[in-house]
């Protein structure tokens, strides 16, 4: 228990306020106690009973020693208010950039900007797609590491002034754990005819998931090791903060290289998508919004959000039909031992082959047709371009309730007129989850060639009965003739 001073601030506990009168007991004054007598009546014992007076004594002594042991948990008590604020990054804006547009308002300043760094993005996008799926993953993993270092920034900026130990060390520490055991799994199911060739790799391929959370306890103890007595609670605070991080940006990043690897069509169509509602939402937005559509983001409209949403979904389906024509885009990325490359030829599945579809009498009425050719994925696209356009930029709201607690108005200034990269893929992350989902609930089938690579890492005599069970299941299904010899 405290008493407050003139000023509102605590003075000390009262230690005695409730104490029993004892031999030796020395009654303090009351100007030595602030004007408040520490020494119990001496008719106590006889108003309350001796057990409840114990009893409260004990509690108040207990609140006072824990309250002297918690003295460096202020930390609890602040509002947003008082996190100090971020210096902002310097302006990266190429000096013939801000020569040529120096007589225009900062408003169009702006949308000239946004608008070249925009298109040189797009097109950098599309060489590396031209590239291959393998620079794509590479590309997603750069952009990962990246998003986590731009989070990971903030939050030393902002506690910088703590000194806690380790902190970035252990940050990067279980980003490296937290990658090989997502991305050693992708190595197993995708590349084990390779990693049968690499007795190196074998090892740490075969036991990665011991070897990965080996590797994560060493850091777990590191960070034990390092827990100072005055800032105990900010340590498990910044522990948090890096293991929220490592979910939003390794596991979602994971899940685009799957998409990846079950056709590219599966990649470039929902991130296309996220791209053209960002840029068509903030086109009509510019030159029609009117509306607020959301306190977190002042600049976001209602016009700005119904456009992005048809042409999105229009672009989608264009989009969609564009590259269901050609194998590179719908076939499934495999690895190919004897080219020693990825591949993307097959036969294409029925997602990607024209169909003919029965109108509705409305649109029979104003087409003048009965039926239209469509590619199923085509219908697919229209699910992925609504997510896209009417969830996909929460992840954006998100992301600007996140900057407005630190007060800071971009993650990083990485891309002029952009930010950082964690403000061009916001959306991108939670629309990756989606599409994982999808695939997975109304899409995959079995994968052949995954099962075939699991197939060629056992034992000759496994393979030789899974080769014997295999044959008697396809001669009771009258695929092939009892009479077949081995």
């Amino acid at each position: 228990m405290h008493r407050l001073s003139s000023h509102g601030s605590r003075a000390q506990p009262l230690h005695g306020m409730w104490d029993l009168p004892g031999p030796g007991h020395k009654p303090v004054s009351p100007a030595s106690a602030g004007g408040f007598s520490t020494t119990a009546p001496p008719d106590i014992g006889k108003k309350l009973p001796l057990k409840l007076v114990m009893i409260c004594n004990n509690l108040i002594n207990y609140t006072s020693e824990t309250d002297i042991d918690d003295r460096y948990g202020d930390l609890d008590s602040r509002t947003d208010s008082d996190i100090p604020e971020i210096p902002p990054s310097s302006d990266r804006t190429p000096e013939i950039l801000k020569k040529a547009l120096s007589g225009l308002s900062s408003r169009w300043k702006n949308w000239w900007i946004r608008g070249i760094l925009t298109l040189t993005m797009i097109s950098l996008f599309f060489l590396i797609i031209y590239m291959g799926s393998f620079m794509l993953m590479l590309l997603v993993l750069g952009i990962q590491v990246k998003c986590f270092h731009e989070i990971i920034t903030i939050g030393y900026r902002v506690y910088r002034s703590y000194d806690l130990p380790w902190f970035r060390t252990l940050s990067w520490y279980f980003l490296l754990c937290v990658n090989y055991f997502f991305y050693g799994e992708t190595v197993a199911d995708y590349f084990a005819t390779f990693v049968q060739r690499e007795e190196q790799l074998q090892f740490l391929i075969r036991y990665h998931r011991f070897i990965s959370f080996a590797l994560y306890l060493a850091g777990f103890c590191m960070f034990v090791l390092s827990l100072v007595k005055k800032h105990y609670r900010l340590q498990f605070y910044m522990f948090a903060w890096t293991h929220v991080t490592l979910l939003i940006t390794v596991t979602q990043s994971h899940l685009v290289i799957q998409n990846l690897f079950e056709g590219m069509i599966w990649f470039l169509v929902p991130i296309s998508s996220v791209i053209c509602n960002d840029i068509t939402a903030y086109l009509f937005g510019f030159f029609f919004g009117r509306t607020p559509l959301i306190k977190l983001s002042p600049k976001k409209t209602w016009e700005g959000f119904i456009g992005g949403f048809f042409s999105t979904v229009i672009f989608g389906f264009i989009a969609a039909y564009v590259l269901s024509k050609y194998q590179y885009f719908v076939c499934p990325v495999e690895y190919r031992s004897d080219v020693n490359s990825f591949v993307t030829e097959c036969e294409p599945s029925e997602l990607f082959q024209l169909q003919s579809y029965s109108l509705p009498p409305i649109l029979k009425a104003l087409l003048r047709r009965e039926t239209v050719s469509l590619y199923p994925f085509q219908i697919h696209s229209i699910a992925l371009s609504t997510f896209a356009s009417l969830i996909g930029p929460f992840g954006g709201f998100f992301a600007s309730g996140f900057k407005r607690a630190f007060k800071i108005k971009d993650f990083a200034n990485t891309i002029p007129g952009h930010g950082g990269i964690m403000d061009r893929f916001d959306c991108q992350y939670l629309m990756a989850t989606f599409v994982h989902v999808y695939i997975t609930s109304f899409i995959r089938g079995p994968n052949p060639s995954k099962v075939l690579q699991q197939l060629l890492v056992l034992q000759p005599e496994q393979q030789l009965n899974v080769y014997k069970t295999l044959k008697t299941h396809l001669i009771e299904k009258g695929i092939l003739q009892p009479t077949l010899k081995v």
